[in-house]
């Protein structure tokens, strides 16, 4: 349960900036008393937190200005320099421990539930250290709100998890309607990376049908001289994903600036499947066959 605490909001004496979507400030504040507990208030889906010199707690509380859509899910993305504080979910004046100071975090997403009656809260607790260290720690991370519409991957305790599974057919009708980005293309390369636990995969794209953001960039082919598209998309290693010859839909989320993998078939597979569900009026939205 939550200390007897005094909650201090944010103000400029406070030595702290903020925007709607943002939040830098200082916890040299918390050293006037131990029980002083910084509050900043974001309106925002996504943003960012950077808090220098942590003192004592933070208290973020997030509470987005779009009313009409209901955020289920948050995901946090520790910065790499993140150090000096433990980052706790707050449910009803209890914590729930979330990212541990020592834990190196700077690899992974941390997402969790946040359907219910009350704001979702972030609560940081500055580690006990002495003034000298204290003076070179920097506790950062940026924010998502994701809606119950979301493509996103699966939400596990610790973060991000894809379904190494093929999708099927009515996962597959929703995930074109859905997702944040569908494109039509080919396996380029496929890597590794073990340290981030995670696998890239390099995709040449003549068709982008919708993309939420920039993931996919235009590129002029010099040997058909006509533009394509190029972009990575990112899935867990243990998926164990492998180059594949043919043509594929990619269909999946955006979080951070990055894409990760929903529902890939092969392209002539997704036809098939797509016009059975129109001869039967049961596709959940219309798509652009072309």
């Amino acid at each position: 349960m939550l200390p007897n605490l005094i909650i201090l909001t944010c103000f400029l004496a406070l030595r702290c900036a903020a925007d709607l979507c943002n939040w830098t400030g200082s916890g040299f504040a918390a050293g006037v008393d131990s029980r002083i507990v910084l509050q900043v208030r974001l309106r925002c889906t996504k943003g960012s937190v950077r808090w220098v010199y942590p003192g004592q707690a933070l208290r973020v509380v997030l509470e987005p200005n779009l009313s009409s859509a209901r955020h289920t899910s948050i995901c946090i993305k520790p910065s790499p320099s993140f150090g000096g504080a433990s980052v706790f979910i707050e449910r009803a004046g209890q914590l729930e421990l979330l990212v541990t100071d020592s834990g190196r975090p700077e690899y992974q997403v941390f997402c969790f539930r946040a359907d219910g009656p009350h704001k979702p809260v972030i609560y940081l607790q500055a580690s006990p250290q002495s003034d000298g260290q204290r003076n070179r720690r920097t506790v950062g991370f940026k924010y998502e709100l994701l809606t119950n519409r979301s493509a996103a991957p699966n939400l596990g305790p610790s973060g991000l998890e894809t379904s190494c599974r093929p999708c099927n057919d009515t996962e597959l009708l929703m995930a074109i309607c859905s997702s944040d980005f569908v494109v039509r293309g080919y396996i380029k390369k496929v890597t590794h990376d073990s340290r981030r636990q995670m696998s890239s995969v390099e995709v040449s794209a003549p068709r982008v049908y919708w993309q939420r953001s920039g993931v996919f960039e235009q590129h002029l082919d010099p040997l058909v001289s006509c533009q394509s598209w190029r972009g990575h998309i990112h899935t867990l290693l243990q998926c164990h994903v492998k180059p594949g010859d043919g043509e594929f839909l990619f269909t999946g989320s955006e979080h951070f600036g990055e894409a990760w993998l929903g529902c890939a078939p092969r392209y002539k597979d997704f036809l098939s499947v797509y016009h059975n569900a129109r001869t039967a009026r049961q596709n959940s939205c219309d798509f652009p066959l072309d």
